[in-house]
């Protein structure tokens, strides 16, 4: 163990370095420990306090030597404020000491006579200067100087070496960044193509579960239908037509609760109890109450509304039933309009079926239209939306009964602020020929 008491600066920070050179302190450690004990002695010491450094070199239970340096205020407590801001940390004693405990570095091997030297190995640098190897200590103001020059040389190496470090972080960084990205782009277009092929799967399902082209003479029918949204192409919205035995048409409009594969389960199984009842002949006004006393043991959540049309296209002769579905609309050839009103209520709800059975008569050059509530209600306001039908029909009644559904549904959604199941269907007679015959 030695002590020394030093009394200025100068003479502190020669202490201190001869006591790292001869423990063998590398010259970066060395460098922190001169700065540190400069920081903390220089206010004692420029008022005259004398400051002690007691150093011991120590063994540990695993055989590896340190350095405990000990600085120690003849009068005076150290600053604990300064004390965080130290380049090389150490710690404070109960008795107001402070202390560091550095580990020693190992002696060098001897170098071997039959290997030459390597580039930069060699005698000692400017005279009186010592490598942190050296056993002894020549002090002097060149050997202060080279001391000086090292310990900032291995700063800058260390500054130097942490440059690198961090350019070379950035550059994994970038690289890490750009295979992310990269991996994002392709799981988003990988998912984008997945969604693709689960709509147009689900989409043909849907074609599938829709009934063939009608072709009936004197009538032209055409369908419009659009889903809610494209990663859904399936919903509630179903249509059936068909020829009964007699020649009549007839249509069935379903809207079920909600969207997706159950709501179009729901409406398949609607669709289809309705068929049965009516090929087996079954009045129009009893349909939609005997559809609902069918499915609903089997199903208690069911619930849709419905609309039945029968259309003779040799007399014009429609009849409607209704269970809580949008009136179908009639443009006649003078372009008046009427919406064809009954009363009733869907499967599921309370007391299903329609209150009666409407008839009229479509004429040659009348337009029908039945649809869904998505039709009207896109802008949350069905009286609105009943009135913006009307004027779309009448702009598209012209055009070639194919193009009409896809054109007013266009027009009623260009705009839309709430998007829903869509479904429009047109029927307009056609003229008779000359002399009354049937076409």
């Amino acid at each position: 163990m030695t002590r020394d008491t030093v009394r200025t600066l100068h003479a502190l920070r020669g202490t201190v370095r001869r006591i790292a050179i001869t423990h063998r302190l590398p010259a970066e450690a060395r460098a922190r420990l001169v700065l540190s004990l400069s920081d903390l002695c220089a206010a004692p010491l420029s008022s005259g306090r004398l400051v002690t450094l007691t150093s011991d070199r120590q063994v540990g239970r695993d055989g590896t030597e340190f350095l405990t340096l000990r600085s120690s205020f003849l009068g005076r407590s150290i600053n604990r404020t300064a004390v965080r801001r130290l380049p090389l940390p150490g710690e404070i004693t109960p008795c107001g000491d402070f202390v560091w405990r550095l580990a020693v570095p190992p002696l060098p091997l001897p170098p071997d006579p039959d290997t030459p030297a390597s580039p930069g190995t060699g005698p000692p640098g400017p005279a009186g200067a010592l490598t942190p190897h050296t056993s002894s200590f020549a002090a002097g103001p060149a050997a202060d100087m080279a001391l000086v020059e090292e310990e900032l040389r291995a700063a800058l190496d260390h500054s130097d070496a942490l440059a690198a470090e961090l350019s070379l972080l950035e550059r994994e960084l970038i690289e890490t960044n750009s295979g992310v990205l990269a991996l994002y782009v392709q799981l988003e277009e990988r998912d984008q193509a997945l969604r693709r092929s689960h709509g147009q799967v689900l989409r043909d399902l849907e074609d599938a579960l829709r009934p063939r082209p009608l072709n009936v003479n004197g009538l032209e029918m055409a369908v419009h239908y659009a889903p809610a949204s494209d990663d859904s192409p399936t919903g509630g919205d179903l249509y059936d037509w068909f020829t009964l035995p007699d020649g009549t048409v007839h249509i069935t409009l379903v809207d079920a609760l909600g969207h997706g594969v159950t709501s179009t389960r729901t409406a398949l199984t609607v669709t289809h109890a309705v068929r049965t009842l009516a090929l087996e002949g079954h009045p129009l006004d009893s349909i939609v109450a005997r559809t609902d006393a069918i499915l609903r043991p089997y199903d208690h959540d069911v619930m849709a509304t419905v609309l039945l049309a029968r259309l003779d296209p040799t007399t014009g002769h429609l009849a409607l039933a209704n269970g809580s579905h949008p009136p179908a609309l009639v443009i006649r050839d003078d372009l008046t309009a009427d919406y064809l009103e009954v009363r009733g209520r869907g499967v599921g709800y309370p007391s299903p079926g329609s209150d009666r059975v409407l008839t009229t008569t479509l004429h040659p050059g009348d337009l029908l239209l039945l649809y869904t509530d998505g039709l009207t209600e896109s802008r949350r306001d069905p009286v609105e939306g009943e009135a913006r039908l009307i004027d779309a029909a009448r702009r598209h009644r012209s055009h070639p009964t194919a193009a009409i559904p896809g054109a007013i549904a266009a027009d009623m959604l260009g705009d839309a602020l709430h998007n829903d199941d869509t479904l429009a269907i047109a029927a307009r007679l056609l003229p008779r020929p000359s002399g009354g015959g049937r076409l």
